[in-house]
């Protein structure tokens, strides 16, 4: 039985006719082509060439060159300005290529830059806004990169940070050292968070526009480089300020605006990073399900590795619907995309580096593999502790969902109205993504209200089979979280400033986001336009929804055997059909 012949979408919230090609996604289908086998020795894009220059601690040029043919660039600047950039999820599955074979590369030669630039675009004036489009959209590709204030000290990525006072005549003087910006050698713009007030508040830094050509000798000076465990092919490099003048046009945006700007600009990155990252991951149960397969009749794993490989992908699947559904709520729920995106990044980063330990125990030995047949699983290992999916960015999330708990338990949870319906349908349009209308104040979650719609419409639907009846009660045990939840939340005291610092703040929050996922998981399940008849069936959802419900605590049904089975068939079937391991399940080259 199918789910959209069974589960009607709210009737206020029409569904919308099915678009036609989008260019982005065949841009994404051509970077994939080009970029080639990763699996053939004599690819110049592919492991062997990818392995070694991380192994002499090199950028891979012949990739470089290639992604700056294409003018990858592009893809970070928004259309108004004469790059591609509209939409965040389209935006992610162009660059999902790119991350799929090397996520050190995804960021040296990618996503950095928009990081940097995506303050301009929020708050730039429009002579900042055109020189930093035109810096990226020039030949060969510009650099952006970001010098990062203090919002958490969690790593040396993000510790130590810059000033910025008034000098006289009008600018600034900057001072300060970071020793750990990536591209800071190589970088054409610097976007600086400095601190410009000692007063503690939330104006306490401001961001400044930065050209290093123009920036007087003495006063900046490069340092080393830095060597990481973890994406070893990139420059990461130092800063050190000592009264160095920086022009007043340098000021993007107010004095002072730098907090809000990085709240704002870190939506996106927050579901951007894992949005990207799963194609990271995606490589990696592809070199579990070539080990568990290689060699044995029919091309069938072993029966001891069936729940690792099948709850592998169920997560996989779970991941992207949550990291897809943040990516297109920046677009189409701007007033109150903080609270999904803050979770996306509080949630999926654990769910993926537990994925990746699970599948150690299906590769075994060959997970421990340097070279090119098993290495990428090992570099990915070590890459993403330094790409942001380590513990790092926890608790500036939870700094973004405490404070609001308690309201949203007050006025939103189970009473809010759902929301849109192409919120969910992965291949609607949304609007363009504009910075400028991301909000920090609103305070109603769209998600849990889809959840319990969704519940409500699942109820019916027991006497359809026992994967139906098991799916419909895990929504219900989601819906009772919440509402737990909102009793608990509601109880919260009214001041926040001791919030953080209480364990069982901090602990409500990550159950709030697991809850999230599993509303995100169900949404995109239901969203289903008839051209996924798999994503369209509940197994794969019912086997999310447990494993999400095992790590909450909440009481879960026991499946029927035939789940993890249907699972691990599409799983084997993408595999052998050369097709991607997430929810777009596109043509991947090399299988």
């Amino acid at each position: 039985m199918s789910a959209t012949s069974v589960l009607d979408t709210p009737a206020h919230h029409p569904v919308p006719p099915a678009p036609g090609p989008l260019d982005g996604i065949e841009r994404a289908a051509l970077l994939e082509r080009l970029l080639g086998d990763p699996h053939d020795p004599r690819n110049p894009h592919g492991y062997r060439a990818l392995l070694d220059a991380d192994e002499a601690r090199r950028t891979p040029e012949a990739t470089e060159e290639l992604l700056s043919g294409v003018s990858l660039n592009a893809e970070f600047v928004p259309r108004a300005l004469g790059g591609r950039l509209a939409r965040p999820d389209v935006l992610a599955r162009v660059l999902r290529p790119v991350f799929r074979r090397d996520v050190a590369l995804g960021f040296g030669h990618g996503i950095t830059s928009l990081f940097g630039a995506s303050a301009v675009w929020a708050a730039g004036d429009e002579r900042q806004r055109a020189h930093t489009a035109g810096l990226l959209l020039s030949e060969g590709g510009g650099r952006v990169t970001i010098v990062h204030h203090e919002l958490a000290h969690a790593n040396a990525i993000l510790r130590d940070e810059f000033t910025a006072r008034s000098a006289v005549g009008g600018g600034f003087l900057l001072a300060g050292r970071k020793d750990v910006v990536i591209n800071a050698d190589r970088a054409d713009a610097l976007v600086m968070y400095a601190r410009t007030a000692t007063a503690p508040g939330s104006r306490t830094h401001s961001v400044l526009l930065l050209d290093p050509a123009r920036l007087p000798p003495g006063g900046v000076r490069g340092l080393p480089r830095v060597l990481t465990p973890g994406m070893r092919g990139n420059r990461f490099t130092g800063l050190e300020f000592a009264d160095c003048p920086a022009p007043a046009d340098a000021l993007v945006g107010e004095v002072g605006e730098g907090v809000t700007l990085a709240l704002r600009t870190y939506m996106v990155n927050r579901c951007l990073i894992p949005g990207t990252v799963v194609a990271g991951v995606d490589s990696a149960l592809r070199f579990a399900v070539r080990a568990a397969t290689r060699g044995r009749e029919g091309g069938q794993p072993s029966r001891r590795h069936h729940t690792a490989l099948a709850g592998v992908f169920a997560d996989l699947l779970a991941c992207d619907s949550m990291a897809v559904t943040g990516l297109r709520s920046l677009s189409l729920l701007p007033d109150s995309a903080h609270l999904t995106a803050a979770a996306v990044k509080l949630t999926v980063p654990d769910l993926l580096r537990e994925n990746l330990e699970e599948l150690t125990t299906v590769l075994g030995a060959r997970g421990h593999e340097r070279g090119p047949s098993y290495g990428g699983f090992q570099k990915l290992v070590r890459d993403l502790p330094v790409a942001g999916l380590g513990h790092a960015g926890n608790a500036a999330c939870r700094a973004v969902l405490v404070p609001r708990l308690r309201g949203l338990a007050r006025g939103s949870w189970l009473t809010t109205e759902e929301p849109t319906s192409r919120l969910f349908l992965l291949s609607a349009p949304v609007p363009p993504l504009d910075y400028r209308r991301l909000s920090l104040t609103g305070g109603e979650d769209a998600l849990t209200a889809a959840l319990v719609g969704i519940a409500q419409r699942l109820g019916p639907l027991r006497g359809c089979g026992p994967v139906w009846t098991a799916l419909a009660d895990l929504a219900d045990a989601f819906v009772q979280e919440t509402r737990a939840l909102r009793e608990q939340c509601a109880a919260l005291p009214e001041a926040t400033s001791d919030l953080l610092a209480d364990p069982r703040a901090c602990a409500l929050a990550d159950r709030y986001a697991l809850v999230l996922a599993a509303a995100a998981c169900l949404g995109v399940w239901q969203g289903q336009d008839g051209t996924d008849s798999f994503l369209a069936q509940p197994d794969w959802a019912a086997l999310a929804l447990t494993r999400i419900g095992r790590r909450l605590g909440v009481p879960v049904p026991g499946l029927p055997d035939t789940v993890t089975r249907s699972v691990l068939d599409e799983l084997l079937v993408r595999h052998r059909g050369g097709r991607s391991f997430d929810v777009y399940d596109t043509r991947v080259m090399g299988g």
